[in-house]
């Protein structure tokens, strides 16, 4: 369970030298915030749409050996992404590289979901949690490698792709021995739901509103980790360095926010945690964009905390509202988390060279109040595990 979880930092942190290679771009290549927008698309929106073919596919046939070669995708587009002397080749790169998180993460999910037992918020917390430390070092990864060593500072991370590839090479064989033993002994799973019996249209209605609030919550969040830097940059004259420390407290606080969801979730229910995520951090967003400079760290800390608490919950949530589509179901919610991200770097992007920083950041501070559809989610209710005999 920590190593698919410590994987998924690995490959997450590959992925988080994207945004925090975006100052650097911006001036060693001279590239507009649209033209950064669209790098955050290809990566994201590539990783969005492959993820839930990816888990259907694994639904009908799993696939252990998706592991390490997705990891091994990554590992080809970092290296190109270090060397790419043009837009176009790092356009070609960060897709590659999103190809590579798309074959990871339902698998990966998939792992997680089969180690859970009663404990799928927990579960899922400790792995999506390594997701989200790995994006969290995004600002560090800016400030202190990409920022002094430039563009060509991205090799290093050719050896987190290795060592990846190694662990989810043992994870794989451990993966393939679960199949054979269940296979062998003629097991299948009755999986529970805490949800209870809905019909297809009430199915399909709650996950409609799902995906609202994974739209809402991956908007706002791609705002704070891919531009925000700049309005810091701008509004208050700090250096990238400087900046990227406020996005890495957000985003630290956010991976915290993360672990935290899932137990609790386990405890108060999955749509309580839902709702809450989006619910308290509402009125800090608003305030935001209007806070002196000493007080953003602390608005930032508390909204990265909330507004994440619901990450692995909603994967989970979808999960048992279609527990037959484990793999379909983490390809789609934590797919549509990059894509709505990938589409709203290419919105704010744009935002910024049209109408300017500030109000864009006006603008993204509204966003959680769409996700407040989550009100008219199905409840869930903790569930009974059967007993041993």
């Amino acid at each position: 369970m920590f190593a698919i979880g410590a994987t998924h930092l690995l490959n997450d942190t590959l992925q988080a030298v994207i945004p925090a290679m975006f100052p650097v771009l911006e001036q060693e290549r001279g590239l507009t915030f649209t033209q950064l927008g669209f790098i955050f698309f290809a990566l994201n929106m590539v990783a969005s749409v492959l993820q839930p073919v990816v888990g259907y596919i694994s639904d009908r046939k799993p696939m252990p050996n998706a592991l390490p070669i997705g990891m091994t995708c990554s590992l080809i587009g970092i290296a190109g992404l270090a060397i790419a002397p043009s837009y176009w080749l790092i356009l070609l790169s960060v897709i590659i590289l999103g190809f590579g998180s798309a074959i990871f993460h339902p698998e990966g999910s998939r792992v997680s979901f089969l180690a859970a037992g009663s404990k799928r918020g927990l579960s899922q917390s400790i792995y999506q949690v390594g997701g989200n430390t790995g994006q969290a070092l995004a600002p560090l990864i800016s400030a202190f490698v990409l920022v002094p060593l430039g563009q060509i500072g991205a090799a290093f991370f050719v050896l987190v792709a290795a060592l990846g590839i190694f662990i989810l090479s043992k994870i794989s064989a451990w993966y393939k021995r679960q199949l054979e033993l269940e296979k062998q002994n003629n097991r299948k799973k009755v999986i529970l739901s805490s949800i209870g019996e809905l019909t297809k249209k009430q199915i399909g209605t709650a996950l409609t509103l799902l995906l609202v609030v994974i739209f809402a919550r991956s908007f706002y969040v791609t705002n704070v980790t891919s531009f925000y830097v700049f309005y810091l940059m701008d509004e208050y004259e700090l250096k990238i360095a400087e900046g990227q420390l406020y996005i890495f407290l957000f985003m630290a606080l956010g991976a915290a926010g993360t672990f935290f969801g899932g137990p609790i979730a386990d405890r108060i229910g999955r749509k309580n945690v839902i709702v809450l995520s989006l619910l308290v951090p509402l009125p800090l967003c608003l305030l935001l964009p209007h806070v002196p400079l000493w007080s953003i760290g602390v608005l930032l800390v508390v909204i990265g905390f909330f507004i994440m608490l619901s990450f692995s919950v909603t994967v989970t949530y979808a999960q048992e509202l279609v527990p037959s589509k484990i793999g379909t179901m983490a390809g789609l919610t934590v797919g549509l988390a990059f894509g709505m991200g990938a589409i709203g770097a290419v919105a704010f992007g744009k935002l910024m060279d049209t109408i300017g920083i500030f109000p864009t950041m006006v603008i993204a501070s509204f966003l959680p109040f769409i996700g407040l559809v989550g009100l008219a989610l199905p409840k869930d209710q903790k569930m009974a595990m059967p007993e041993k005999k």
